[in-house]
């Protein structure tokens, strides 16, 4: 399994899409394994993910919706590159990508609905992305790389 949490693992469902959808795509996620994890425990790294399941708020909590939003569309962005291309099965990456479109089409709806922005988060999840985006090109986008990205966006959708 590709995490060991629970995807609503916060106690309830902050964003407003069905949870069946964060499994679908992290369902993608793992057949898109490539090579063993364990293979690439030297490349692990730490990306500093924004948010831990003790530290909400309740408005935090309120803003889920948005966040997961930032989180998808920088998760869409972040395999919709040549070098993602490059690196996996483009079968799988294109259900990923048809996926995660879906999944921020009703995000974007329910947002719109709620007028709701969060400025705060949009600055948190880009920096952490940023971050994986330096890691991979550090690693210059070795299959261990994006083995430790892959798991690691896993783990963040786990905690959605």
């Amino acid at each position: 399994m590709l995490c060991s949490t629970p995807a609503c693992s916060l106690g309830q469902n902050l964003s407003g899409i069905p949870s069946q959808e964060n499994r679908e795509i992290s369902t993608y996620l793992w057949w898109m394994k490539r090579i063993p994890s364990q293979l690439c425990l030297k490349e692990r790294t730490d990306f500093k993910f924004p948010w831990k399941r003790d530290n909400n708020t309740p408005i935090q909590m309120t803003q889920g919706t948005c966040y997961h939003h930032l989180i998808l569309q920088q998760i869409s962005n972040l395999f919709n590159t040549e070098e993602s291309r490059a690196a996996w099965n483009n079968t799988l990456l294109d259900q990923l990508l048809s996926r995660l479109h879906h999944s921020l089409e009703q995000l974007w709806k329910q947002m719109d609905k709620d007028n709701l922005a969060c400025p705060y988060w949009e600055t948190v999840v880009r920096k952490y992305f940023q971050g994986i985006h330096r890691y991979l090109k550090g690693k210059e986008y070795s299959l261990c790389a994006w083995e430790v990205v892959r798991v690691k966006i896993g783990e963040c959708l786990s905690l959605m």
